[in-house]
């Protein structure tokens, strides 16, 4: 059996800047840039009490909190923090998945200082996290990484949880279903419509009913309501998608946004370059004034050989969504997925 840490920083980007800034600790504060529609990248505890969050319009969060602090990003700052606690890591294992700067998967069945249990590696590294670099960190221990992930959650902040074999059952049983990853608002509604709000209502149903409603998705639900994930930490985890998305200073027609989606596609098409990648997928994004998304995907028999190619499937891809022309977006974003090494795709055309 397994034994797997989630170690998730605490408010982390707030956290950084308050590091430097002691005075501001008890007072609301959350990091955003200064575009006209900022949204919020992270936010200090305090600022939370007022109910702001990530990902809130920083209109919002004004009228939520007048008195709110800003403090603009240093992303350089924060990767500069990040390794320093991912060295850290690496004096206890060398199963290590990042999931983001501040959060991250350790698989310390076998740990490298010799302690006797993963609790005692979790109080360990969270130790050291704050001894150097001021900040902390909560932690979640269990015996897979579903769990793990959960349980870092449960005492925050500056928190431990440690769920044992014996007391998976106990700790899932009435264990709110929108807790589980991946769950969000649409799939959270479909579990409501069919009668099930806690992971001990899964348990009474069975995997093909579920994997109907659901479809592969249903098996991981059916899988995590028996507290079973098999998913080891990955080393070398796969990059999913390159994406960047371009907020608007006021509201754009799909024909105005035209050049932001030439230079959105430079971006990605840059990006991939640079990890030496290829994409046979593209999504797109568009959010408008009342912040309602629609996206539309596609995957291609062939990868994108140029940036070209990617600037002309955008606006086939437009035409599939039938926009109305008066229809106006906030936002828009272009994503590139269905990623593989190139030098594999150059391979293959090579028939090597």
């Amino acid at each position: 059996m397994r034994k797997i840490i989630h170690i998730d920083m605490d408010a982390f980007y707030a956290s950084v800047e308050l590091r430097e800034r002691p005075e501001l600790q008890k007072l609301p504060v959350v990091i955003a840039s200064d575009h006209p529609r900022a949204v919020v990248a992270a936010a200090s505890y305090p600022a939370r009490q007022f109910g702001l969050h990530s990902a809130m319009p920083m209109a919002t969060a004004r009228k939520r909190c007048p008195q709110v602090i800003v403090i603009p990003p240093d992303f350089d700052k924060y990767r500069s923090v990040s390794a320093q606690v991912h060295q850290i890591f690496q004096h206890y294992t060398t199963l290590i998945e990042p999931i983001s700067l501040d959060e991250a998967y350790l698989d310390v069945t076998e740990n490298l200082q010799g302690l006797s249990s993963a609790t005692a590696v979790a109080q360990a590294i969270r130790a050291d996290i704050l001894q150097h670099t001021g900040l902390t960190a909560s932690a979640g221990v269990a015996p897979n990484k579903f769990l793990a992930k959960i349980a870092s959650d449960w005492h925050k902040p500056d928190g431990l949880c440690v769920i044992k074999p014996h007391q998976i059952q106990g700790f899932i049983q009435n264990l709110p279903l929108k807790k589980i990853p991946g769950v969000g608002k649409v799939t959270q509604e479909k579990l409501a419509a069919l009668q099930l709000h806690t992971l001990g209502d899964l348990q009474n149903i069975q995997e093909a009913l579920l994997i109907q409603q659901f479809g592969k998705y249903g098996r991981r639900l059916f899988l995590y309501a028996q507290g079973i994930d098999e998913r080891p930490v990955e080393t070398q985890r796969v990059r999913q998608q390159i994406s960047k998305e371009l907020t608007f200073s006021s509201d754009l027609t799909l024909l105005q946004c035209h050049a932001a989606w030439q230079q959105l596609a430079e971006q990605v098409w840059n990006s991939l370059q640079k990890r030496q990648l290829s994409a046979r997928g593209l999504q797109l994004k568009l959010k408008d004034p009342q912040f309602q998304i629609r996206q539309h995907s596609k995957t291609y028999q062939q990868p994108f050989r140029n940036l070209q190619e990617l600037q002309q499937a955008i606006p086939q891809l437009l035409s599939e969504m039938q926009i109305a022309s008066s229809q106006k977006f906030r936002l828009v974003g272009v994503g590139l997925n269905q990623l593989n090494s190139a030098a594999a795709i150059q391979q293959l055309d090579l028939g090597l």
